[in-house]
């Protein structure tokens, strides 16, 4: 009886060690808040101003999002890792945008499983790419849906001709299918990412392909960054004006070039960035070739409160009369640790070509300047 007790503490004990040793979490975001803008268009790529607009937008600062991310501690100081995440729209709903136009995935963002350990990490599958994380770290602005080094980088991808249908970009991405990303640990402030994902297209071993590095510092307020991204048929997908969809046939074209330099300083509470910044079409450098600068000041009045400004310029370096200036200044209060409220406005001045737009998600007609303004809350749980 004794024997038979013992042997059912010990399955119960380790049971338990075992349990404690992986882990699921579901997490989210609801970020939604009220918008004017005085000037919209009905799509990314149109001429024709609709006029200004009051509405419910949802992601003033980052999108409404949720998710499912585990871990497993497999021994030895490594990990096995996987995450499930996709954005929505908080007033209505609606799953996000995958990469194919008009199409809608409930995990558009992110579905890894990897590996982490003294190496660092691995990761497999869709996932944000690196050049991303890079710019938000060496943006003041962080890289939000408001007036940010996000906004204006897409502004790059609307100039070459992105219609904001799905997340298949022009210059750069935001998101990659069948990614494999290492990131490797800090080595005195420094690490490397490196991306590169197959295009998985039958008789063309260049078709569809991406490949990225990034190289980052860290250390003493400093953040540098250094990205370069390369892809092949980036971008195949045209939406008519009736609404079909033109696919491009795969040919292993290197269409898709980015080079981003960046850096920001925190001095106790003030904030400083800068970058430059590069995007062309290799194949037609002739008609897709853009430059981007960007600059921005932040300081944080208390631990709960502070404000952040950005200018970013977009400039066709083919076409000198195609540019676009962009101003926007935000204020962050923290309610809670949960809780953020915010208010943000933004002007954008397009000449030209130029249709970049000051939030996400709300078009700018091309040739017009802009001014836009939102109030909204954001909640973690």
């Amino acid at each position: 009886m004794k024997l038979k007790l013992s042997a059912a503490t010990a399955l119960v004990a380790f049971a338990g060690v075992a349990h404690a040793q992986s882990s699921v979490t579901l997490y989210g975001v609801l970020d939604s808040g009220l918008l004017y803008q005085s000037a919209n268009a009905a799509n990314f790529q149109s001429k024709v101003n609709l006029g200004h607009v009051y509405e419910l937008k949802d992601g003033g600062i980052y999108s409404s999002i949720w998710g499912l991310r585990g871990t497993e501690d497999i021994g030895g100081g490594y990990k096995v890792n996987f995450k499930l995440q996709g954005s929505f729209t908080s007033n209505n709903g609606k799953s996000g945008l995958s990469d194919t136009p008009g199409g809608t995935a409930v995990f558009n963002q992110q579905t890894t499983v990897g590996v982490s350990g003294p190496f660092g990490s691995l990761d497999l599958g869709r996932q944000i790419v690196p050049m991303i994380y890079a710019m938000a770290d060496t943006d003041v602005r962080n890289a939000q849906y408001f007036g940010s080094i996000l906004t204006a980088w897409l502004g790059l991808n609307q100039a070459a001709g992105w219609q904001g249908t799905s997340t298949n970009g022009s210059i750069g991405a935001l998101y990659d299918d069948n990614a494999i990303v290492y990131q490797s640990p800090k080595f005195y402030g420094a690490s490397l990412g490196l991306e590169y994902a197959p295009g998985g297209v039958a008789g063309q071993f260049q078709g569809g392909t991406r490949e990225s590095a990034v190289l980052k510092y860290s250390n003493y307020g400093l953040n540098l960054a250094a990205v370069y991204y390369n892809g092949h048929d980036t971008n195949p997908f045209t939406t008519t004006a009736s609404g079909a969809i033109v696919t491009a046939p795969s040919t292993g074209l290197n269409n898709n070039r980015f080079y981003y330099i960046g850096a920001m300083y925190t001095f106790h509470d003030f904030m400083v960035s800068t970058s430059y910044s590069i995007g062309k079409n290799p194949a037609k450098s002739g008609q897709d070739n853009f430059e981007m600068i960007s600059g921005g000041l932040g300081y944080k009045f208390t631990p709960f409160f502070k404000v952040t400004s950005g200018f970013y310029y977009l400039k066709d370096r083919n076409v000198s009369a195609n540019q676009s200036n962009l101003f926007a200044v935000g204020a962050e209060y923290n309610l809670s640790k949960s809780t953020l409220a915010y208010a943000q406005v933004g002007y954008v001045n397009n000449r030209g070509a130029m249709s970049q737009t000051i939030i996400y998600g709300a078009p700018v007609p091309e040739g017009h300047s802009t001014t836009a303004a939102m109030l909204g809350i954001r909640h973690a749980f």
